[in-house]
């Protein structure tokens, strides 16, 4: 099959555009339950109001899985930001408040973050008594049950010439704590070697959100112990660094 153009590449994963239909063709060794549970946690997360594109099947083309959505025309917040750098504040405040909205919502089906963050810490590859503290640490914290985006980053948001936004990519979706969701996107900017945008988006965020920044950095080596286990090879030793509790007591 031959679609339109490319949107957007991933690994072992392709986004092509397809007339009014946005196309998720993810390779072959994507298990079945794998794709099902991305779609149920775009159905869920569409179903809570927010600006999600509408979900319209789930197939197999070519033998591969695909999700299809509606496509949105518009550019991503991150090219915006690139194209425009004296707007970066307003556009770094306007993510901030989407993310703060995204979490003002409930999805009581959804699966638990704690519950994903101790599974991941299991299977880190981290020292016995690393997993040990990190897991100490994830049981003192809050366990809420807002919804959390699991990778909000400005590449996720599209904006429309009519200026409005959407959220993409909903596959790692959980409720959960805020807190941690921004302690996941601060990581983000961070591994792009963005500290000052980190910094900004940190200060921002806790402002909106009203938490501290200790509240956020007290899930970071857990953000990152997680974050490790499926992370860019070129990005598991810095994130292993990340996730050392003594760093951050």
């Amino acid at each position: 099959m031959e679609f339109e153009r490319v949107l957007a590449v991933r690994t072992n994963k392709t986004v092509y555009r397809d007339g009014d239909r946005a196309v998720k063709l993810f390779g072959e060794d994507f298990r079945e339950s794998d794709i099902l549970n991305e779609a149920l946690n775009h159905a869920r997360a569409e179903e809570t109001g927010l600006p999600v594109p509408a979900l319209l099947e789930v197939c197999k083309i070519e033998g591969r899985w695909a999700i299809v959505t509606r496509f949105i025309p518009g550019k991503t917040l991150a090219r915006r930001m690139d194209e425009e750098p004296e707007k970066r504040e307003a556009y770094l405040e306007r993510f901030v408040a989407l993310q703060v909205e995204v979490q003002s919502r409930r999805s009581p089906l959804m699966n638990r973050l704690h519950d994903k963050m101790y599974r991941k810490i299991t299977e880190a590859e981290l020292t016995d008594a690393t997993k040990f503290e990190l897991h100490k640490r994830l049981a003192s914290l809050p366990a809420r049950a807002s919804v959390c985006h699991g990778d909000f980053n400005p590449s996720n948001i599209i904006l429309t010439d009519a200026d409005e936004a959407y959220i993409l990519d909903w596959s790692h979706v959980t409720q959960g704590t805020p807190a941690a969701d921004a302690a996941r996107t601060y990581l983000l900017f961070s591994l792009e070697n963005r500290p000052d945008l980190a910094e900004r988006y940190l200060t921002l965020y806790c402002h909106r959100a009203g938490v501290s920044r200790g509240d956020v950095q007290r899930w970071v080596p857990i953000v990152a112990a997680s974050q490790s286990v499926k992370g860019r090879p070129e990005e598991r030793e810095l994130l292993l660094r990340w996730a050392d509790v003594a760093e951050y007591q």
